[in-house]
């Protein structure tokens, strides 16, 4: 019964609420690789299920830094039609890619409480160049889906890098804004006291805060809201993540939805690939419909992805006001990424250390790792203070038993050794004495601990 509700749910497109199988199956022969980059975390495993449930998928590859073994053979033993691989560490992620007509890229790091989105931006950015690199390399004509937040920043970047690389066509780079909508669609839903299989509601901007711009004045089936509740559903659609967040007590993020959502948008797109007609979703999309080189709006897919970017249509003076107050921000996001990328080719980093190329952590709220130089001009005392900062994080994790996957070092360690890296050596070494003292703090805290 669970799996045919979840089979059903999948075929549900922006206008129509249920469709029979047959509707969406492969034509005889129709074979479809999908990868998921990011396979074995919070959004990618229910993802990898619900992608394993669609008769459209004849591949499914499965792509983490570790973790995705199990997962894929998990999710392999469930009697649909995919073949399912799963491919861990970055010397398989080739293999994870190539052949790939749909790239689904949930990889990264959520939004925890306390953590900014420049906190945010700086871990996930590295991680989507990375990713993106690798498509640009092993699979340049797949449609790519990026769930990877900030998707106002991310995608941006995802598209300098394919330009880079000679590979970039805007018709196959998407940011998923689907969860928006489905939001949307739900709230609505039960303010207006409707069918919500029945509802659309169509979501324009971006995908983060006041960006994020439902028309529920298009919304179907029509219902006679008053202003204020037309401003609290906007309200929470746009806060919807915070209020899972907030609801989770800070251990979780919108991991579930996210994964629904994100499937539906890629059943969109494989119905686009294989010729079902007038399929249309939001996304966030390079685009024309305003002064901004991306934004989200309803778009036509195709054979090739986009087919057409749509208008928004008649909007109310509400949603007028709402659309001018959301550009600035946007705009700010999308330079955000663009010069990201840009500075991320031409580094001025002056520091003993040397950033590695981020990959996915499953579940892993750390920065990205750094790595001494080996260049003869570093001083003496800048040598000391790398050996420091490379050895004591570990150590103090092991001297206060944080061994665990969720904090095997220190993060405000890392997240100081993240600035000092761009601050320059007299920094590091102020981080290296910072960090000594969280050792000694630990050795003290152990003494406490034993203590007879």
């Amino acid at each position: 019964m669970t799996a045919a509700l979840l089979r059903s749910a999948l075929r549900r497109s922006a206008a129509a609420s249920y469709m029979s199988i047959r509707a969406f199956a492969s034509p005889p022969g129709q074979q479809r690789k999908v990868a998921i980059l990011g396979a074995a975390g919070g959004i990618g495993q229910p993802l990898s299920l619900l992608m394993k449930l669609n008769p459209m998928v004849s591949h499914l590859s499965l792509y983490d830094i570790a973790g995705t073994p199990g997962v894929a053979a998990d999710v392999s033993h469930i009697n649909t039609r995919s073949e399912v691989k799963g491919y861990a560490g970055e010397d398989q992620l080739g293999a994870a890619l190539e052949g790939s007509d749909l790239v689904i890229i949930p990889a990264g790091v959520p939004r925890k409480p306390g953590m900014t989105r420049d906190d945010l931006f700086e871990i996930n950015a590295g991680i989507v160049k990375s990713l993106s690199e690798a498509i640009a390399k092993y699979c340049p004509n797949a449609l790519v889906n990026m769930i990877s937040n900030p998707v106002n920043s991310t995608v941006p970047i995802a598209a300098e890098v394919f330009k880079s690389k000679g590979v970039y066509d805007e018709r196959r780079l998407f940011g998923v804004t689907t969860l928006d909508v489905v939001r949307a669609r739900t709230f609505y839903a039960g303010k207006a006291n409707v069918n919500v299989a029945d509802v659309d509601v169509p979501v324009i901007g971006g995908h983060a805060g006041i960006t994020i711009l439902p028309l529920f004045s298009q919304a179907t089936p029509s219902a006679n809201l008053s202003a204020d509740e037309i401003t609290a559903l906007t309200k929470r659609t746009q806060d919807g993540g915070t209020e899972v967040v907030e609801a989770k007590a800070g251990k979780g993020s919108a991991t579930l939805s996210m994964a629904y959502a994100g499937a539906l948008f890629a059943d969109a797109c494989l119905k686009g690939l294989n010729g079902v007609p007038n399929v249309v979703e939001c996304a966030f999309v390079q685009s024309t419909v305003t002064e901004l080189p991306f934004f989200a709006s309803k778009v036509k897919l195709g054979k090739n992805g986009v087919e057409e970017v749509l208008g928004f249509g008649s909007l109310s003076d509400y949603e007028k006001q709402g659309l001018e107050a959301l550009k600035t921000e946007l705009k700010s996001s999308i330079e955000k990424g663009v010069k990201w990328h840009a500075n991320s080719k031409n580094p001025k980093i002056n520091s003993v250390y040397e950033p590695i190329k981020p990959t996915f952590r499953p579940l892993s709220p750390h920065l990205p790792i750094y790595k001494p130089q080996t260049s003869s001009t570093v001083s003496i005392t800048n040598r000391v203070s790398a050996v420091i900062l490379t050895a004591v994080p570990l150590s103090y994790a092991f001297l206060t038993l944080k061994v665990g996957p969720m904090c095997l070092a220190n993060e405000s360690v890392y997240q100081a050794m993240y600035y000092s890296a761009k601050l320059g050596p007299i920094a590091l070494q102020v981080t290296a004495i910072a960090t000594v003292y969280h050792l000694v703090h630990g050795l003290h805290d152990l003494y406490q601990m034993f203590r007879p």
